[in-house]
């Protein structure tokens, strides 16, 4: 995933290592609310990066694997957050690549958190699936909507 715009190697890690820093410093202030029964986590509207940034859907899944280490529930929560977060961010860069609308990066935030870690959620829980799935969707509404923000509000004023 190059960017034509010609971003150099060097200000991509730079850019990486910031948005994750970010990302687990956000998790860190919030996670009173960012782990539990309902789950708000602000530090995913970080995916909605990937529309300006593609190089940064690896980054910002490794950035949950981190932040998921402060949430207790072990290896699948760490490992399937990671692969969450690179999801994510991967569909929300494709819907800059197949020329969507802008707002549409609503959905991969929502719905890939919202339906995918209650798979493993509930194992570990015991709580019902549509229970989480639920939670956890109404819980990433905030993120999805303050991450199409931030790209409408970057968008064509950095590194495009």
């Amino acid at each position: 995933m190059e960017l034509r715009s010609g971003v150099s190697k060097t200000k991509k890690l730079a850019i990486s290592g910031i948005v994750m820093a970010l990302y687990v410093v956000i998790m860190i202030v919030t996670q009173g609310f960012a782990f539990g029964p309902i789950q708000v986590r602000i530090a995913t509207t970080l995916y909605a990066l990937a529309y300006i940034y593609p190089f940064l859907v690896l980054p910002l899944g490794l950035s949950n694997v981190l932040s998921n280490m402060l949430g207790g529930l072990g290896p699948f929560d760490i490992i399937g957050g990671g692969l969450v977060g690179i999801i994510a961010s991967l569909l929300v860069y494709s819907i800059r690549r197949y020329r969507i609308n802008t707002f549409a990066i609503i959905l991969p935030i929502i719905f890939v958190p919202g339906l995918v870690v209650p798979i493993w959620l509930t194992g570990l829980t015991h709580v019902p699936y549509k229970a989480l799935a639920i939670s956890l969707c109404l819980g990433q509404v905030i993120p999805a909507v303050l991450g199409a923000a931030l790209v409408k509000t970057l968008k064509g004023k950095i590194g495009e």
